[in-house]
């Protein structure tokens, strides 16, 4: 049990990721390896008002368009004084997001006028906003392609490597690492479909920490790592001071885009990145963009602290936490009573954990590697929506049970949404509708789940016991009975003012009939008088109930299989 006291100014932040080029496709081809001719590619223009505006209608008051920036690719846009990716160093036709070719330009892919993608991303930028929704985009601050090369970058900005000296494996001064006197080796084909194999003298270390020459198939060979001043080779030793070149490299590169008007970075592989660095930009961009958010994939607990007291980050991902757990109890791996012992582990930092149960590297909730169906996605939504005030992201299709068993090209059947190849993702493309979002499209339980999504997401900031109440956990004073079962029930309580919401998940196949306690240390801690008829609304179905609300007699009520209950109560 604890009970904290929360701030109730700030709406609770609901991002809705989503992947930029997948969102707007409707070719509906899926060729297997398909080029972008074939299998088509969504655009920015694909974001319209109308579409901003379900976006909005689900809950999320940001998006985070995924694949904005200039990516290596596949497709050739020579004609357009975009240089040529080789093949063997591209993954996948599209390419990744997350290889970076040009920083200070928008990836022409989902430009609908290649030559005007920029000024299409403004205009995407305004809808946006105008739309009543804020927008993050990706910060990819680890690596880049192998061919980075910036033809768009403000005049006098030096690229990447331009000064380094290769014959020094590190230097503070050099954006690269280099296996000096050495050519770039793989084990696979440095040709692929070329008429010349990929060549890079002296070869660099890759992106994923290979500081060697020979990039493996299963390294992030695509890219290479950036320098910040660590010298991993003799020890790791820093070399912070003078400030390294790539570290005002890339703080100009934020400031560029913090000018656009953007409002949040999501920062790819932060933890890869020293902590020093981001406590060194973080406030420099944050003194012209003061409402600017900085948000963190790290993976390491034992650096969450570092990241945010050093890195100054305003929120880290809870993977390794809250997410790992909710899957292993939803999957039966684990026992609910083990999603208390998440938020006790982050307690302190709390504010600053990000909630998510998918995202473009995580496998889908319906795939057959995960729960293999959507509708198991409905508790550990409850809890981690609810659990706290934190932001809480959803990537797009999750509400609507995309299952992600395609075997797209690059990115086999994984159970994820690929990120490398051309593709019309089923239930996106039917839930648009060429634009027109009139559900006609959707079977009636991807109405249903898009419709208990929408619902729980808008409660998080329509309730303020949700979006900023007090939370106090309740399985301590239930153990296992025929009426509770610990392994797959959880449940907790939010309070603000004279409101409190009893949040109930039930990860079970079977529904019960529950019978909750309520210790006497929560109506002594908030001053609450039991009763022994209290008129209760679950606000997930709208239904009315009487119950008991008192220590000494237990709240009875029906939870659903494989969902939930949010009591509300007037204190």
């Amino acid at each position: 049990m604890h009970m904290y006291p929360q701030s109730m100014q700030k709406d609770k932040i609901i991002i809705y990721q989503v992947f930029t080029r997948l969102f707007g496709s409707d070719a509906n081809v899926n060729q297997h390896n398909g080029d972008k001719a074939t299998n088509g590619c969504g655009t920015m223009s694909d974001f319209s008002a109308k579409a901003l505006g379900e976006i909005k209608k689900l809950g999320a008051n940001y998006i985070w368009p995924t694949g904005i920036i200039e990516h290596a690719t596949q497709t050739d846009y020579s004609a357009y004084g975009i240089a040529r990716d080789h093949h063997a160093i591209v993954k996948g036709k599209a390419g990744s997001a997350y290889a970076i070719k040009d920083y200070y330009d928008v990836d022409p892919d989902i430009a609908t006028s290649v030559p005007g993608r920029m000024k299409e991303f403004e205009r995407f930028l305004a809808r946006t906003h105008k739309a009543g929704l804020k927008m993050i985009i990706d910060f990819v601050s680890n690596h880049v392609a192998r061919q980075y090369h910036s033809d768009a970058c403000p005049e006098g900005v030096e690229d990447l490597g331009a000064s380094d000296d290769k014959n020094k494996a590190f230097s503070a001064e050099n954006n690269f690492y280099y296996a000096v006197g050495e050519q770039l080796s793989a084990d696979f084909d440095l040709r692929q479909d070329e008429q010349d194999a990929y060549y890079e003298f002296p070869a660099r270390a890759t992106g994923n920490d290979n500081f060697s020459s020979h990039a493996r198939r299963d390294d992030w060979y695509e890219t290479v790592k950036l320098n910040y001043g660590v010298d991993y080779v003799n020890g790791r030793a820093a070399h912070f001071a003078p400030v390294p070149s790539t570290w005002q490299k890339m703080l100009d590169i934020l400031k560029f885009w913090a000018s656009k008007g953007v409002d949040g970075f999501r920062c790819d592989m932060a933890e890869m990145v020293p902590a020093e660095f981001w406590g060194w930009a973080i406030p420099k961009v944050k003194e012209n963009h003061p409402d600017l958010l900085f948000i963190a994939e790290v993976y390491n607990p034992n650096e969450y602290r570092r990241y945010i007291n050093e890195g100054k980050f305003d929120y880290l991902y809870d993977k390794v936490g809250l997410y790992d757990t909710l899957r292993a109890v939803t999957c039966g791996k684990s026992n609910a009573t083990a999603i208390t012992g998440c938020w006790q582990a982050v307690e302190d930092i709390r504010d600053h954990m990000l909630n998510f149960l998918e995202n473009h590297d995580e496998q889908r909730i319906a795939s057959d590697f995960f729960a293999g169906d959507g509708e198991r996605g409905r508790a550990p939504m409850l809890v981690s929506a609810c659990l706290w005030q934190n932001p809480m992201m959803v990537y797009f299709g999750q509400e609507l049970g995309e299952r992600g068993m395609d075997e797209e090209g690059f990115s086999g059947r994984d159970g994820r949404t690929t990120i490398f190849d051309y593709w019309t993702v089923s239930t996106i493309s039917r839930w648009r509708n060429k634009g027109k979002f009139d559900g006609r499209k959707l079977t009636p339980q991807e109405t249903e789940l898009q419709a208990f999504y929408s619902r729980l997401l808008n409660l998080c900031n329509n309730e303020k016991a949700l979006k900023a109440g007090k939370f106090f956990d309740l399985m301590y004073v239930n153990p296992r009975s025929g009426h509770f079962n610990p392994s797959r029930h959880y449940a907790f309580a939010r309070t603000a003012g004279k409101e409190m919401i009893i949040v109930v998940a039930n990860f079970d196949d079977t529904p019960v009939d529950m019978h909750l306690s309520l210790p006497r240390h929560m109506f002594e801690l908030y001053n609450i008088a039991p009763a022994s008829q209290k008129k209760a609304t679950d606000l997930l179905t709208d239904k009315s109930m009487t119950i008991a609300f008192t220590p000494d007699e237990p709240v009875e009520v029906k939870v659903p299989a494989l969902g939930g209950v949010m009591l509300k109560l007037k204190l």
